[in-house]
C-alpha cells in the first residue's frame, strides 16, 4: 500500500514512518524543509520517498497525494517545541493557516484524485478542555470544549475531515511524550494532581499502521491512549521522568494550579479494533535512559544548576525563589 505521512519528521511522524515501513508499505514523507527535519530524514532516505514542502501550498500538497492509497495527516503546529521554531499560542493566525488551512488543502487535493485515498487524521485529547471536575474516563461522544488555539484548530480540522467526501478516521491522542534531551517547560503548566494518560509514541505508530489496512475503523473517532496501565496523576509522571534524567523532582510551587486539558481516556473500542497497547511509561523511561547515556553522570554533577535553569523558566515562581529552590533536594 502507498501511504503518505504529513508532518513525518515530528515526534509521532518518525515513529509512524518506521511502523509503516516495517509493515511493508511504500511510504512517502511530506514535511517542511528545516535543518532539524533534514537531519531526522537521513535515516529514511533509503527506504522512503522524501518530499519537502509547505502544507499551505496547494500545488505541493496535490503533488504529494498523487496515487496514494492512504494519507496519515500529522502536520500541525503544536503549542511548544515545534519544528518550525514557533508555537501555536505565540503565533495563532499563522498556526491556523498551517493547521486548518493545511488540512483544507490536503482534503481538497485528496478529493480531486481519480481514486481518493483514505485519510487518517490525528487530533488530541486537548479538545475536551479542563475535565478534572468530571468523572473519568473521557469518551469520544463528549462535546469538545477547547481552551487554547491549538485545540481550537484541532476541532476545526476534525470538522473539515467529517464534512469531506473521503473515507476517514480520527485519532484523538493521549499524552505521547517525545523522547528528547530538551525538557519542555510546558511541564509546569499541568497541576500535579491532574489525571493524565500516557501513550508511547511507538504504540500510536502501531495503531496507525494497523488502521490503514483495517476495514473496521473508517468513519470512527477513536481514542489512542495507553490504557489502564498508563493512567496516572501527573505528579508521578513528572517525578519519574525528572528522576530518570538525573534532575530529581522539582518543587510543587513551580507547577500550575490552573486546570489543564489532559485526562484518562476510554480506549476500549480502539484497542479492540487495533491491538496497539503494548508499552507503558517504564518503556518510555528506558528510552530516556538510553538517550541520556554518558550525559546522565554530567547532569547529576551539575544538578543544582540544571534545576535552577528549569525553575527560572517556570511562570509560577520568581527568579529569586528559583535559585533557592534549585538547591533543595529533589
Amino acid at each position: 500500500m502507498k501511504v503518505l505521512v504529513t508532518g513525518a519528521m515530528g515526534n509521532i511522524g518518525q515513529a509512524a514512518v518506521e511502523a509503516l515501513l516495517a509493515h511493508g508499505h511504500r511510504v512517502t514523507t511530506f514535511d517542511a524543509l528545516t535543518r532539524r527535519n533534514r537531519r531526522a530524514a537521513r535515516r529514511f532516505r533509503r527506504d522512503a520517498r522524501l518530499l519537502w514542502g509547505d502544507i499551505r501550498d496547494p500545488q505541493a500538497v496535490a503533488a504529494a497525494v498523487e496515487e496514494q492509497d492512504a494519507v496519515v495527516h500529522l502536520a500541525f503546529v503544536i503549542p511548544r517545541l515545534s519544528a518550525t521554531g514557533k508555537g501555536s499560542e505565540e503565533a495563532p493566525e499563522w498556526a491556523r493557516e498551517v493547521n486548518v488551512g493545511g488540512t483544507r488543502n490536503l482534503i481538497a487535493a485528496m478529493e480531486a484524485q481519480p481514486r481518493p485515498p483514505r485519510l487518517l487524521f490525528t487530533s488530541s485529547l486537548h479538545i475536551y478542555g479542563p475535565t478534572q471536575h468530571l468523572a473519568p474516563p473521557r469518551r469520544v461522544d463528549e462535546k469538545p470544549n477547547p481552551m487554547e488555539h491549538y485545540s481550537r484548530h484541532k476541532v476545526e480540522a476534525e470538522a473539515l475531515v467529517r464534512a469531506s467526501s473521503l473515507q476517514w478516521v480520527i485519532f484523538r491522542l493521549a499524552a505521547a511524550l517525545p523522547v528528547s534531551l530538551i525538557l519542555d517547560t510546558g511541564m509546569f503548566d499541568v497541576p500535579l494532581n491532574n489525571r493524565i494518560e500516557f501513550v508511547h509514541r511507538k504504540d500510536v505508530a502501531q495503531a496507525i499502521a494497523h488502521a490503514v489496512v483495517s476495514d473496521a475503523v473508517w468513519g470512527k473517532t477513536l481514542h489512542i491512549g495507553g490504557g489502564p496501565r498508563c493512567r496516572f496523576r501527573y505528579r508521578e509522571v513528572a517525578a519519574r521522568i525528572l528522576e530518570t534524567v538525573g534532575i530529581g523532582m522539582l518543587p510543587e510551587a513551580a507547577f500550575s494550579r490552573e486546570p489543564y486539558p489532559v485526562d484518562w481516556l476510554d480506549t476500549e473500542e480502539s484497542e479492540r479494533l487495533l491491538r496497539f497497547q503494548q508499552r507503558t511509561l517504564d518503556d518510555y523511561l528506558e528510552d530516556l535512559r538510553q538517550l541520556m547515556g554518558w550525559r546522565l553522570p554530567l547532569v547529576r554533577l551539575l544538578r543544582p544548576w540544571v534545576r535552577w535553569y528549569l525553575l527560572r523558566r517556570s511562570p509560577h515562581i520568581s527568579r529569586r525563589a528559583a535559585w533557592r529552590l534549585a538547591w533543595q533536594a529533589g
